[in-house]
């Protein structure tokens, strides 16, 4: 890896080779940042397993589109948006995004305001959001981790934006009853 990451000074240069179909500068792209992308599509389809599928799809779908990266914006978050749709759109071909009467009654569930996040990890909390149910897993990731409005979430899954808002109280009453029970 050394050798191919003084070959490409910056992300421009790996642009240039990688609309030339050069082999070495898709190689140190996907190196660069297959870790941050695999740790985004876990967040989305809750297993490593399921997010290596994503993780390849989504350097596919990078690779084939790279032309019409324009340069607005940064090039990372450029990708990013292939691999959250890239995750939505394994999501919905499993047919995952449902919402399920049990889903439903997690709304009706009264709680506390008060949190037990002082005594959690962060790599405990990333654990817990994985096993949300999926519906309020992608919502709660588009909304708190990658900064998506209602609005965009909506548009992007198909979903009204009331849906979306409903969907994030959700998830954030199940992840606050489960805080609840560890601690």
């Amino acid at each position: 890896m050394e050798a191919i990451s003084r070959h490409f000074t910056d992300d421009r240069e790996l642009l240039e080779g990688c609309l030339k179909q050069d082999r070495i500068a898709q190689k140190a792209l996907y190196e660069k940042y297959a870790s941050r992308m695999l740790s985004l599509c876990t967040r989305y389809v809750g297993n490593k397993e399921r997010a290596w599928d994503v993780l390849q799809d989504g350097f596919i779908t990078v690779f084939e589109k790279i032309g019409s990266y324009n340069g607005t914006g940064s090039f990372e978050g450029w990708m990013r948006r292939i691999f959250v749709n890239t995750a939505l759109m394994s999501l919905r071909k499993a047919d995952i995004l449902r919402f399920s009467e049990e889903l439903a009654t997690a709304e009706r569930e009264a709680i506390t305001e008060q949190t037990a996040l002082d005594g959690i990890s962060s790599k405990e909390l990333l654990r817990l959001i994985a096993s949300m149910p999926e519906g309020f897993r992608v919502v709660f990731n588009m909304y708190i981790i990658e900064g998506y409005s209602h609005q965009e979430i909506a548009q992007i899954i198909h979903i009204s934006e009331g849906s979306s808002r409903s969907q994030l109280s959700r998830a954030r009453i199940w992840l606050q009853n489960r805080l609840k029970e560890k601690f």
